[in-house]
């Protein structure tokens, strides 16, 4: 099977098959992971990347329940909509011994479900018997661990491995172990509540019989440990408490939202659930992480995005993303990590490759938009929260990103931030768009470097204001002046160096000889998400977004439909990204195009309709709408992925012209607009400050009205219309 992704191209690879025509059921708690196929089986053929992941590496590469030697048959598996626990109905096949038909079809009911809990795999395994005598039957597992690191899964190939280790079976156990070529010992320990009758190092079988119309409960337990980590004894029932209370305490935290629209409220429940199971709790706060499969890990960008998009329900992710970006910025050159003093992060790895150093993703800082964007979120924070004394705490952050932007962003001193990688290892292109062949010339030729994005002259833009605004309140006027004077400079050169009458866009980039990759792309839309956009390009610019070119019905493409590179099965030339459409959709309502953005929201919405679970992948591909049809699947996508999960929240707060004022306890919407697919929508417990407000929000012919449904503290809210 021909990769989809290159491994000798960049790093991120395909999967061995596809997700468009394999169910996969995902679960994720902290920095483990579980796909299974919809059976609750892992296989080791169909999906590859099926299994249990810790820390970057698979501990489980196989795991089969079987009856009689024989699978079951499905009756359903779903995840739980608050992606706690993943079920399983089953029941049994005819099942024969010596060609006599011992237990007829649809007898027995196999019930599974698992979840996962601090590193360790849980299960538990009902069988219940609905025949009128005994039923004696087998009840087996079959399991293995390969200990593939997670690019190994993607494809990645290594001239040699570690060495796996002799099990170490016991009464009800059996050990499986692998020792890294990075010197660490991981081990795989399946624990069963009751002594199995056969026990080896790949089976567990049982005999059991069933009573007249009866049942037999049995767990196992499956611990990811690494070195000499142990875990204590728990008990199924114990952890799946434990689980939901963590949830209610985080959904605590956070506003809700829901309307007068069913299927609006499976996208607002799907995403919210897939957001909070993707955040994991890390020393310094929450921090979402990027995506499952692929991308299981902090990044940087994905971070501040996904921050930034519910940032205005869910404050405290934000706190969390910039005191994990601040604690692993940058302070001194690593040519091979591409660190330089103040840059941001673009990923962090754990696992064996990234120890030995095989994949330079241990600590990695090949982005060039994650520093500008650290900067707009640490303003877009004290704007929405006042966290001064916060602030305070990162301000020599700040000052250090600031700094990178002028003494490293700029590779030659032209104003503009570009990047060029330093190491053969890393990242070609090094913005959003990080395929090899995504930043190109309108006749296809790929650009040198250095590369100056459209996009990230913007960030950098939005980052000098955010900035002088941040060293205004602390007093520091004489910087705040100096960066706004900067930031005029760089939109006056931008507007005059990016756009291309012509095409009626801005650039996606400039190359390394400054000149304009003049390619109508999804980019230049986030120029008019940083306000960087003149306003008299503006309007063309939201028509050529909106353009049947750009636009496929579900969302704006990566490139438009006439550029050379177009393909709408590609990563980045062609497809839709869905947190790509929040940002252009925000930057669209910015300069007064509401009903440009209403079509991306709407846009969206419909897609999310024909996805499973109602769930937005990362991207899928960019084929024109067709009347009857949902979207096409793009075949390795990230599903749930943290920004895309995030994405409907940014749209309402796009249409709801919902904005903050800390210091005057003032809530804003400015010119509020819903679809006519919502009536109505409620916000609870969104707060400011101490106070908190429940409001409901009711479409007119020609308004929105607002309705204050509870008030706690003083708060004001104001409508502009």
């Amino acid at each position: 099977m021909d990769d989809v992704i290159k491994v000798d191209d960049r790093w991120y690879v395909s999967a061995s098959s596809s997700h468009a025509d394999n169910r996969t059921r995902v679960l994720k708690q902290g920095e483990t992971f579980a796909l299974f196929n919809r059976y609750g089986d892992i296989q080791r053929i169909s999906i590859g990347e099926q299994g249990l992941y810790h820390q970057g590496t698979r501990y489980l590469s196989h795991l089969e329940l079987l009856v009689n030697e024989r699978h079951s048959i499905l009756l359903n598996s779903t995840v739980k909509e608050d992606n706690t626990v993943f079920e399983v109905d089953l029941t049994n096949p005819d099942l024969y011994e010596a060609g006599r038909e011992m237990v007829a079809n649809d007898t027995l009911h196999i019930f599974r479900a698992k979840v996962l809990r601090d590193g360790r795999y849980y299960e538990h395994v009902r069988l219940t018997s609905y025949a009128d005598e005994p039923v004696a039957l087998t009840l087996g597992f079959e399991f293995d661990a390969d200990y593939a690191d997670i690019f190994e899964v993607r494809g990645f190939k290594r001239p040699r491995r570690g060495s796996m280790l002799p099990p170490v079976i016991g009464q009800d156990r059996v050990e499986l172990a692998y020792e890294g070529l990075d010197g660490v010992r991981r081990r795989t320990r399946l624990v069963f509540s009751a002594p199995p009758h056969e026990l080896t190092d790949s089976r567990a079988r049982f005999r059991l019989t069933l009573p007249p119309r009866g049942r037999s409960d049995l767990y196992l337990t499956v611990d990811c440990l690494e070195g000499e980590t142990e875990y204590a004894a728990r008990h199924y029932d114990e952890v799946i408490g434990e689980t939901t209370a963590a949830l209610r305490k985080v959904e605590a935290r956070c506003s809700e939202v829901f309307s007068s629209n069913e299927q609006f409220n499976n996208w607002l429940n799907r995403s919210a659930a897939d957001l909070h199971m993707l955040t994991s709790e890390l020393r310094h706060g929450p921090y979402p992480f990027a995506g499952v499969p692929w991308f299981s890990t902090p990044f940087g960008r994905d971070g501040i995005i996904t921050a930034l998009q519910t940032l205005w329900f869910y404050p405290e992710l934000t706190r969390g993303v910039l005191a994990f970006l601040a604690a692993t910025q940058a302070s001194e050159e690593n040519p091979a990590q591409e660190a330089e003093p103040g840059k941001i992060m673009h990923e962090t790895r754990k696992g064996e490759l990234a120890a030995l150093g095989e994949i330079p993703f241990g600590l990695y800082y090949g982005t060039v938009d994650a520093t500008p964007l650290f900067i707009v979120l640490a303003g877009e924070y004290y704007r929405r929260t006042g966290d001064r004394a916060f602030i305070e705490g990162i301000w020599p952050n700040i000052l250090a990103a600031l700094e990178w932007i002028d003494r490293h962003g700029d590779v030659d001193g032209d104003g503009f931030v570009e990047y060029q990688r330093h190491s053969d290892k890393g990242l070609v292109h090094q913005g959003w768009k990080d395929s090899n062949d995504s930043i190109f010339h309108g006749d296809g030729a790929p650009a040198s470097g250095p590369i100056a994005l459209c996009e990230v002259q913007g960030y950098v833009y939005q980052a000098r204001l955010l900035a002088a605004d941040l060293a205004a309140m602390l007093g520091e006027h004489d910087r705040a002046a100096r960066l706004c004077s900067e930031a005029a400079t760089l939109r006056e050169q931008f507007n005059r160096r990016f756009w291309c009458e012509d095409i009626a866009t801005y650039a996606i980039a400039l190359d390394g000889g400054k000149r304009p990759c003049r390619v109508r792309a999804s980019n230049a839309g986030h120029a008019l998400f940083s306000g960087i956009a003149d306003k008299h390009h503006a309007r063309r610019l939201a028509d050529t977004l909106l353009s049947d070119a750009a636009f496929s019905g579900w969302g704006v493409r990566t490139i438009a439909t006439s550029e050379p590179r177009y393909n709408p099965m590609s990563y980045h030339n062609g497809s839709i990204w869905p947190h790509d459409n929040a940002l252009i959709a925000m930057g669209l309502a910015r300069y007064g195009y509401k009903d440009h953005a209403m079509k991306i929201l709407t846009g969206l919405f419909n897609a999310s309709i024909f996805m499973e679970l109602n769930r937005l992948p990362e991207l899928f591909c960019g084929f024109a709408r067709r009347s009857g049809r949902g979207p096409t699947l793009y075949p390795v996508a990230c599903s749930p992925q943290a920004w895309a999960s995030a994405t409907i929240f940014y749209l309402l707060q796009t249409i709801l012209g919902l904005s903050f004022d800390p210091a005057a306890a003032r809530i804003c919407f400015q010119y509020p607009q819903l679809p006519d697919f919502l009536d109505e929508v409620t916000i609870r417990n969104l707060r400011l400050g101490e106070g908190e407000v429940d409001l409901r929000l009711r479409r007119h012919p020609q308004d929105v009205g607002i309705k204050v449904l509870r008030r706690k503290g003083d708060i004001d809210i104001t409508v502009i219309v």
